[in-house]
């Protein structure tokens, strides 16, 4: 696959002392939907702005689709769609009307104008409200055509910030299996600068993690929590009346058992498969009191957090 996005050393101070990007590499390629995770304040919003030609790196670059953010921002823009977190529209005007409005703004041809916006609004299923005012959308449905606002270039890269920032949870599905559609359908290449977790594990195959304007990991969730919680895919935590050295010494011994830590009457076993029955087995024949028994895998929420632990 071609890279889209190609970052390197990418850097941004303000008036000289803060550092909101610091040298960040990073590619993503074409066809990715891919989380930019991290906090306020992390640098999410000023890569994007570089990322679309907003404002000038202090040190590297950045290129979209080849072309440069800073020296050729049009071009960049021409490719490019980008929903922000607060989505604005004529509230009086109908949702055909915005989008004819969006349309005139990028300079697509006139003759074009009308099957891009019904092409536009069938992908986000509004066809059928095309006519309506948008005061009269609900939130769900205004983020929805705001997806069709940055439809109608038909652009290669599509970044949104907080696409499901403040709906309910089968309106935010709905939006999520929208990206997945328009990404498996369309070919599209997605950007999603998020800190709900949850929402980014559902759609991003890979992501980068940001802290105090650093990527602090990047990669694929489960590579991303093989690395940091010691090369398993799987965690398992147990909850034993006693922890005698023989019963660590046999779990160690288990074939597939990466590693064993213990905490007080806790155990965390790190494995590549689930083992809770060969664990459980063990336990009993050393006639150990189980309390408890857990099985984790890599949930990004234990990744993102581990990192910013590691970053104090």
């Amino acid at each position: 696959m071609n890279n889209i996005i190609v970052a390197e050393n990418l850097t941004k101070i303000y008036d000289q002392t803060t550092t909101a990007v610091d040298h960040l590499n990073l590619t993503i390629e074409e066809g990715e939907i891919f989380g930019l995770l991290g906090p306020n304040g992390a640098g999410k919003s000023t890569i994007i702005l570089m990322l679309l030609g907003l404002t000038e790196p202090t040190e590297g670059k950045i290129s979209v689709a080849g072309f440069n953010s800073t020296r050729e921002p049009l071009k960049v823009k021409s490719v490019t769609g980008y929903l922000p977190e607060k989505v604005g529209f004529y509230e009086d005007m109908t949702a055909y009307a915005n989008l004819f409005y969006t349309a005139e703004l990028n300079r697509i041809p006139y003759r074009e104008i009308p099957d891009r916006i019904d092409k536009a609004l069938s992908l986000v299923n509004l066809s059928p409200n095309k006519r309506q005012k948008v005061k009269t959308f609900s939130k769900g449905m205004k983020q929805r055509l705001g997806i069709a606002d940055v439809l109608i270039k038909e652009p290669k890269l599509v970044i949104f910030d907080e696409p499901t920032e403040g709906l309910d949870p089968k309106v935010a599905n709905q939006i999520l299996n929208t990206i997945l559609d328009l990404n498996r359908e369309n070919g599209i290449t997605f950007v999603l600068s998020s800190h709900q977790l949850n929402m980014v594990q559902k759609v991003c195959a890979r992501v980068g993690i940001m802290s105090h304007g650093k990527l602090v990991g990047e990669g694929p969730i489960d590579e991303l929590g093989r690395d940091i919680f010691g090369g398993g895919k799987y965690r398992i935590e147990i909850e034993l009346a006693r922890v005698p050295d023989e019963l660590i010494a046999k779990i160690k011994s288990l074939p597939g058992i990466i590693s064993v830590g213990v905490d007080g009457s806790r155990l965390s076993v790190v494995c590549n498969e689930d083992l809770r029955e060969d664990i459980s087995r063990t336990i009993a024949k050393e006639a150990i009191i189980m309390t408890g028994m857990d099985i984790k895998q890599d949930a990004l929420e234990e990744i993102y957090l581990r990192y910013f632990k590691e970053e104090e």
